[in-house]
């Protein structure tokens, strides 16, 4: 099922979880990571619209690395396929005891298929570090993902069961603080499978995780399918084999590392500073932020409002088109240097930010202003913060047995890590004359914030000379 993540990256058939349904009487799509991907009528009403489509999965990866050009409309079709193989597996194996039935397995579906309809432009960007900035109040694209599909149905005039959509919505906002309580009659297992609050592990991950590794050439050792064949329901929960652990911890690592090396590439960063920093100073003139009030007129919102700022003759628009030139040319923010944030500092950090940055400049030579400077403060985990993700999870050890367990650490393995979060504080200039300055306020910062450099080496000396 879908492909598989060893260093060739070689593809499987997905027909392996296959349901009973007669596969040929149905429409489908050839995915390039799970093969072809079968189209339920309902479904194929919400995927004809013009709704889900032209956002990039990964927002500006693709300046790094070139392959990561995939859409949010191709992981959304991933996740809608795996959705409905998992809860088929469950109703093959478990269907009598689960009470699992054909309204079950649609809402599923739908849930994974419209689970990020939600999504602003620049993958992730645009809700955490562009919103933030010109709003007052929360926002999340889950929340955005549930008015939108109404608009949706109503828009398309798609007729659904009520009952159904508004499970679907339920499940979308189940990993989320937005997250609704179930009653007592709720098969709750069924929340775990898009979008899980419980544990992290969901068919969400096993997509994007694959076929970000895939888009961007990296290797991946992680196999879902592995998972998705032995899962089982215990108590309400979705369980794993004990023997299973490794390949669970693997789900994570996995996701770590692509934050690492691709979503919060030093690079990838820098132009999302510099895109931040078009759009805020575009707002005013756009009204971008405004968008996000109607989800009739959200949809409009994608990835070609860069192109929009940069062809528009309107003087209002000059600075924020000055730095799209400047990301085209590869003029970007010059990276002075990061830190990672001591282990026993962890607990109590704050944001970094550039007045932290100036505040920290000596008397005499270059004068540094606030906005001369760009601050990332760069969060990686395994999904539960300074928390051990395999906490949460429940495992079994065969079937034969109806008794769920957790494992402790020190039951596994000495070889995984003890410690479960980074930080990584990194600075950049916005002009390339001011590097060597910047830097050296920075290290004057880590030196006042934690009596020594916390920084690996220097700032190289060829960054610091003036251009």
């Amino acid at each position: 099922m879908g492909a598989y993540c060893n260093d060739d990256l070689c593809l499987a058939p997905m027909h392996t979880f296959a349901s009973s349904q007669d596969l040929r009487l149905s429409k489908h799509v050839h995915d390039n990571v799970h093969g072809n991907i079968y189209l339920d009528p309902l479904c194929l009403k919400f995927i004809d619209t013009e709704q889900l489509r032209e956002l990039k999965q990964l927002g500006f990866a693709h300046l790094v690395y070139p392959g990561a050009v995939h859409s949010r409309f191709e992981h959304s079709l991933g996740v809608y396929w795996l959705a409905g193989e998992a809860v088929q597996k469950l109703k093959n194996y478990q269907g009598l005891e689960l009470g699992i039935d054909r309204f079950d397995i649609q809402t599923v579906k739908v849930a994974g298929l419209l689970h990020d309809v939600g999504h602003g432009p620049f993958s992730h960007l645009f809700e955490r570090d562009f919103l933030p900035r010109v709003l007052d109040g929360h926002w999340s694209h889950e929340e955005m993902s549930v008015k939108v599909i109404d608009h949706i149905v109503d828009e398309h005039h798609i007729e659904i069961d009520s009952e159904m959509i508004k499970k679907a919505k339920e499940m979308i906002l189940a990993s989320s603080e937005f997250a609704l309580p179930k009653g007592s009659g709720e098969k709750h297992f069924l929340y775990d499978i898009v979008a899980n609050g419980r544990n992290g592990i969901d068919v969400d991950k096993f997509d994007y995780i694959v076929r970000d590794c895939r888009a961007c050439g990296l290797g991946c050792n992680f196999q879902f399918q592995r998972l998705m064949e032995s899962m089982r329901v215990l108590g309400d929960e979705i369980c794993y084999r004990a023997k299973d652990y490794l390949t669970i911890h693997k789900l994570f690592s996995t996701r770590a590392d692509l934050y690492r090396t691709v979503y919060t590439h030093p690079k990838v960063k820098a132009i999302e500073l510099m895109v931040v920093d078009a759009l805020l100073k575009a707002n005013d003139y756009l009204k971008i932020s405004s968008f996000i009030q109607d989800p009739s007129e959200y949809w409009k919102l994608d990835d070609t409002i860069l192109k929009i700022i940069e062809t528009a003759p309107k003087q209002e628009l000059k600075e924020s088109k000055d730095l799209i030139l400047r990301i085209r040319r590869r003029d970007l923010y010059k990276f002075c240097n990061e830190y990672a944030v001591p282990k026993d500092k962890l607990e109590n950090f704050k944001d970094v930010t550039p007045q932290d940055i100036v505040c920290s400049q000596k008397n005499g030579g270059v004068i540094l202003k606030e906005e001369d400077v760009a601050v990332s403060n760069v969060r990686i985990d395994l999904t539960r913060g300074r928390h051990n993700p395999l906490e949460r999870i429940n495992f079994f050890k065969d079937y034969e047995s109806e008794d769920k367990f957790s494992i402790p650490d020190d039951r596994i393995s000495h070889l995984l890590p003890t410690s479960y979060q980074d930080m990584i504080v990194r600075v950049y200039s916005k002009k390339p004359e001011l590097v060597a300055a910047i830097s050296e306020a920075f290290e004057n910062f880590q030196l006042r914030t934690y009596g020594i450099k916390a920084q690996v080496h220097a700032t190289p000396e060829k960054k610091k000379r003036r251009l």
